[in-house]
């Protein structure tokens, strides 16, 4: 039986949410039935109890930990091994909101784990598709004092503080652990995060779930965890190129870059001692790599093991990917 390893596509997860919509189904065309409302979907996971599952070929029915288990530094990369083991260090999403989501906040690597946490968390975040008027709540509109943000979430005029961006396709928002943000309704996004789940809700706009009860706030958590400085431009710029690679994130953490294709590319990854995940944003193609050819369409994934050292990635039309590694 051939047991070489090969570019991986995963199960996705659907996750209902308050907050949550139908774009899943209606722009990208994935069926999340049983479920009414899907506000994300998990694309690639390893998280404990949430671990997505091979879909394509020998390797299908196994989690994302269990490939990892087998074939180690083959799919992570050396380093990424020696540094994570089998806890895959991302994690990828879709996210739908058809209402706004609650003020947040991460806590740092350092933080979360005093908190006996794994990771912290720093994400990005693409955006797919955004309705007219559409928002993304990215920090402080001006420096803010500790008894200042604790009076603001007692009176209820944090909002009055907080960096607000209009938003469209193809924006593109950093997130570092410890900034407050938010996203806004009528707002479709890829995120890419760490691989950690620890949210602190600041502030949910008096929303009541579907008890008639009002969540869960954190507040003693948000406040450890608040970079309290003002953020100047909450949005990221870069170069929009057809055919080239364009560099969206580089950080400790993983970095990210956009790829917008109307005719076929070749990636070299020989230099490079890490996995490569392509996101798939918009359109679809075929992904060469290691003797496969693997489809992909608009909010799927493929993992690209680290032992490939090449991938040619041929469009079926417009296909715009997010690239992401570890350096």
């Amino acid at each position: 039986m051939e047991q070489s390893l090969y570019p991986l596509k995963f199960l996705p997860l659907f996750k209902d949410k308050i907050w949550g919509g139908s774009k899943i189904k209606d722009i990208i065309g994935i069926d999340y039935s049983p479920l009414e409302r899907c506000g994300e979907l998990w694309v690639l996971s390893s998280i404990e109890g949430e671990e997505t599952v091979v879909e394509n070929g020998f390797l299908a029915e196994c989690t994302l930990p269990d490939v990892i288990d087998m074939y180690t530094d083959e799919l992570m990369g050396e380093k990424c091994y020696n540094e994570f083991g089998e806890n895959f260090p991302l994690l990828f999403k879709i996210i739908d909101a058809k209402e706004k989501l609650s003020v947040q906040v991460h806590p740092n690597d350092r933080l979360a784990q005093q908190k006996g946490m794994e990771y912290g968390k720093t994400e990005m975040w693409y955006i797919m598709q955004a309705d007219q008027g559409a928002e993304i709540i990215s920090g402080f509109n001006k420096d803010m004092t500790k008894a200042e943000t604790i009076n603001r979430l007692r009176d209820n005029t944090i909002e009055e503080v907080l960096n607000v961006d209009k938003t469209e396709k193809g924006d593109l928002f950093y997130i570092p652990a410890g900034r407050i943000h938010t996203i806004g309704s009528g707002v479709m996004l890829a995120e890419i995060q760490q691989s950690s789940d620890a949210t602190y809700r600041v502030y949910d706009w008096d929303r009541k779930d579907e008890k008639g009860n009002p969540r869960r706030l954190h507040i003693q958590e948000a406040l450890e965890a608040l970079d309290l400085r003002a953020v100047v431009e909450g949005k990221s710029a870069y170069d929009y190129m057809l055919n080239k690679t364009s560099e969206l994130v580089s950080t400790p953490y993983f970095t990210t870059n956009v790829m917008h294709i109307t005719e076929t590319i070749e990636k070299d990854y020989l230099q490079l001692d890490s996995f490569v995940v392509y996101l798939c944003v918009e359109g679809g193609g075929i992904i060469h790599a290691l003797g496969h050819k693997i489809p992909i369409i608009m909010g799927e994934a493929v993992l690209i093991p680290a032992i490939a050292e090449k991938t040619i990635i041929e469009p079926l039309g417009l296909v715009s990917i997010l690239e992401t590694y570890i350096l």
